[in-house]
């Protein structure tokens, strides 16, 4: 059911425990970082998603053996044996990223650091995503890189790093971070990463795990630093737990009226539980248990339960660790009594969509209202979204939070251009109607 292209989905508790996918952020990382490892590195848990095939295959053209099979649970699991070198150094190796950003911009690290001439390309999606944010640093790494119009994919990296830098990125991302991260893999001295803000670090956590010194300070001022030292990692195994941004949807359906609903084996980073701590401080009747570390990264179960929610805001450093749920939260703000404010979240329009202006689209189509602002927006709150016929725009956060309002509303909602959910959750539709939801598929 996940390739549907058009469905209906009907209003209806759901109810339940839910397994979700593995992370993609430390699917991609495990592959990646894997690539690197002289030997055979037994991957676990990855996700079943298009993001992550592009990542696998991407690798493949550049000679790394990658074996993955489907298990029990709708995970991945396999074999990544490396190590990736110069591959096709003396020509450029075409590889298609898909829908993929993680993959076009940690790949491009990865590769300036090891000397492949690459010529990363997607999707048209992917080809309107700005990619100058890494040819910066990696051109003061020594290595040399072309975009169209300097900023825009296809992307090559021509030239390998040769030397270790001071970066002060002006904004708090993880894919900036550790693409400069994994190119100092190959380079002498220390390279050093400045960011205004912290945010993801499950690269630094993985590299560790692999006995590479990566040391992070966060300064007085909110800032962060990470200073990594050149090594190969030395792995034998490494497990992706599962995905909070995919379970966030579950989490708000849950949080809004529908039943209890139980996410076990999430990962619980702390980057990654700004939505939780959202729909906390909305008042939502929220437990996390568990403390089990997984490739250095905390994971455990969450469960969540109806709750009359009142009003929140997200803006400064607590966006970067919501960016991926918001479009969902915003659902969670029409159904509270208050509402929700978002305010820095410029990134969100540059994104598989333009997030604020498609959000908007979704909610108007189901007669809610939601103000529109250049670096978020404002929901009112005691709102709830009536049926209608609504467009994903190729996102697959978009499909999905509208699948979860029409669970929610007063009557269903026909939902165009819902494969796009294929990018994150192919089995997103099948866990729906486990969790008690009804669907019909329109057309494929």
């Amino acid at each position: 059911m996940s390739s549907a292209g058009r469905v209906r989905v009907h209003p209806g508790m759901l109810e339940g425990t839910v397994t979700v996918p593995g992370d993609k952020s430390l699917s991609h990382r495990c592959l990646l970082i894997g690539a690197l490892v002289d030997g055979e590195v037994l991957v676990e848990g990855l996700a079943p998603s298009g993001d992550v095939a592009a990542t696998a295959g991407a690798l493949r053209a550049l000679g790394v053996s990658i074996e993955l099979s489907p298990v029990p649970g709708g995970s991945l699991h396999g074999r990544v044996r490396g190590p990736l070198g110069a591959a096709g150094s003396g020509a450029i190796v075409p590889i298609d990223c898909g829908n993929s950003g993680t993959t076009m911009r940690l790949l491009a690290g990865l590769v300036a650091g090891t000397g492949a001439r690459v010529e990363l390309d997607g999707d048209a999606s992917l080809r309107r995503r700005p990619v100058d944010r890494i040819l910066a640093p990696l051109r003061e790494m020594g290595s040399t890189l072309e975009a169209r119009d300097d900023r825009l994919p296809p992307l090559r990296v021509l030239a390998r790093a040769t030397r270790a830098v001071t970066w002060h990125s002006p904004v708090a991302s993880a894919q900036i971070k550790s693409a400069i991260l994994l190119a100092g893999l190959g380079v002498d001295g220390e390279t050093v990463v400045h960011s205004p803000a912290p945010s993801r670090d499950h690269t630094e956590r993985m590299l560790r795990a692999g006995g590479v010194s990566v040391t992070t300070d966060l300064e007085a001022d909110g800032s962060e630093t990470v200073t990594l030292r050149p090594a190969r990692p030395v792995l034998t195994s490494l497990r992706a737990a599962r995905d909070p941004s995919a379970a966030a949807f579950w989490h708000v359906a849950a949080a809004c009226g529908s039943g209890v609903i139980v996410t076990p084996g999430l990962c619980l980073n702390p980057g990654r539980t700004g939505a939780i701590e959202v729909l906390q401080s909305f008042g939502a009747s929220i437990v996390v248990d568990g403390a089990l570390e997984v490739a250095g990264e905390p994971v455990g179960r969450v469960t969540v339960a109806p709750a009359q929610l009142g009003a929140a805001e997200v803006s400064g450093a607590l966006v970067v660790r919501t960016l991926d749920e918001l479009p969902v939260l915003a659902l969670a703000g029409a159904m509270s009594s208050g509402g929700l404010d978002v305010r820095d979240a410029e990134e969100l329009r540059v994104k598989e969509s333009d997030r604020i202006t498609t959000v908007a689209a979704l909610f108007s189509a189901l007669g809610m209202r939601f103000e529109e602002r250049s670096d978020g927006f404002r929901v009112p709150g005691g709102q709830r979204p009536a049926g209608g016929v609504v467009q994903a725009h190729g996102d697959h956060r978009i499909a999905m939070t509208a699948a979860i309002a029409a669970t929610l509303g007063t009557g269903p909602v026909d939902i165009s251009g819902f494969s796009a959910v294929a990018t994150s959750y192919p089995s997103f539709l099948s866990d729906l109607e486990a969790l008690g939801g009804r669907v019909e598929v329109l057309d494929d």
